[in-house]
């Protein structure tokens, strides 16, 4: 029974990555010239990528850090906590990679 946490949280992980990657939209690109458009989709989606990362790690980070304050483990609820800010931090970039992408599209135009 002590694995049964952890099998929630992979399936609940996957599941998370899944849907992220999945159901991003990736916005149409119809610009002059095809080498701005291709920077433009590839930034785009290593920041889609990026930001699920991040989502999925700060989740993670959450759920260790929940798992170490129930069983009283401090090193893993602090462990849990770095996860988390380097989760958030992740998904920062994610959203900045998909700014660049449309900037790039935009400015393209």
């Amino acid at each position: 029974m002590k694995g049964l946490p952890w099998i929630i949280v992979g399936i609940g992980v996957g599941a998370a990555v899944t849907y992220m990657l999945f159901n991003e939209p990736e916005p149409e690109y119809d610009t002059g010239y095809d080498g701005f458009a291709d920077v433009a989709r590839k930034t785009f989606s290593w920041g889609t990528r990026k930001q699920a990362e991040g989502k999925v790690g700060s989740f993670a980070g959450a759920v260790k850090q929940g798992v170490g304050n129930l069983t009283g483990n401090q090193n893993l609820a602090d462990e849990g906590a770095a996860d988390r800010v380097a989760g958030k931090v992740k998904d920062a970039v994610g959203q900045l990679g998909q700014a660049a992408g449309q900037t790039i599209h935009d400015l393209n135009k």
